[in-house]
């Protein structure tokens, strides 16, 4: 009986991660809990950042590429008048100043100038691999190397609570970004741009790959619903997350997809009208899988088959 429940675990279980665990740590564990070897998340969390941690499971991991591409949600805060060698309050101070004479409203100016498109420099405690090798592996051997600015989207920034009139003002603010932004260099250049040293105070996930906090479950929660049965509810197919245009076909469009055969134009519903990746459904609503849209030859074109159980 258990093992029947746990081959049909596949989805995605969107993970409250805890502070102090590395996102492989909570891989490990969920992969003990559920007792299955395929399984990955969707995007890296440092170790003291808490927050969403969605991770896919079974065939769920062939999306993994496609979920890690959507724009994410962070809660975060800023301190001024300080500076540290890995951007947040964790690593060692090289600077401080009184920074007292922020206004909130110059506070609040500067923030929301961030959003749109902008370049960043990745920090060098960041996970990024130059050379094979990960930046937070290079700093903690005490070297630091050129990274290149990198192109990145602040897509909303919204403010919270700003603190001034003191020696080390705080603001608080949710924003929405794309993959590859790090919100403590965004901190930094907040600061640089004040005229004064910055770092990131807290972090939280509050959204990644559509997934929101009350959608979470922590590894304790997740243990519960394992052993009583009850975790395959919470288990979200991962083609519902990825936000491509969705067609339908008959027997001879699914025959062809299980194939990985090009599927004509005519053979689907609605007929795809646009470039780009489109999830295929049989009739009965299983996902076929993802294909690629070629307009001049008017057909589907496998790009990931996915064989629903018949």
């Amino acid at each position: 009986m258990t093992q029947a429940k746990t081959h049909s675990f596949e989805g995605v279980l969107a993970v409250w991660k805890p502070a102090g665990w590395t996102s492989h740590d909570v891989v490990a564990k969920a992969r003990r809990i559920l007792g299955v070897k395929r399984i990955g998340h969707t995007g890296t969390l440092d170790p003291a950042v808490t927050g969403v941690l969605p991770i896919c499971i079974g065939r769920a991991t062939r999306m993994v590429e496609y979920l890690q591409e959507l724009p994410k949600t962070y809660e975060a805060t800023i301190r001024f008048g300080i500076a540290t060698d890995t951007e947040d309050l964790t690593g060692e101070v090289l600077e401080t100043c009184d920074a007292g004479g922020l206004s909130e409203a110059g506070i609040r100016e500067t923030i929301l100038s961030f959003v749109g498109d902008i370049m960043q420099v990745p920090p060098m405690v960041s996970a990024l691999k130059v050379d094979g090798k990960r930046l937070y592996e290079l700093a903690r051997e005490g070297v630091t190397i050129e990274r290149p600015a990198r192109p990145v989207t602040i897509h909303e920034i919204r403010i919270g609570e700003i603190k001034t009139g003191i020696p080390s003002p705080e603001a608080s603010f949710s924003v929405r970004c794309s993959k590859g932004t790090y919100i403590r260099t965004l901190c930094v250049d907040i600061g640089r741009k004040l005229g004064v040293p910055a770092a990131m105070a807290v972090l939280k996930r509050m959204e990644s790959a559509g997934l929101a906090p009350e959608a979470s479950l922590t590894l304790e929660e997740i243990a519960r619903l394992r052993e009583s049965g009850d975790l395959e509810e919470r288990l979200v197919p991962a083609d519902s997350l990825v936000p491509f245009p969705r067609a339908t076909g008959g027997s001879l469009a699914a025959s062809n997809a299980r194939q990985g055969k090009a599927i004509p134009f005519e053979l689907l519903s609605p007929v795809p009208d646009q470039d780009g990746l489109w999830r295929l459904y049989r009739e009965d609503g299983a996902f076929l899988g993802l294909f690629e849209s070629d307009m001049p030859g008017r057909r589907l074109k496998a790009v990931k088959v996915f064989h629903p159980e018949e």
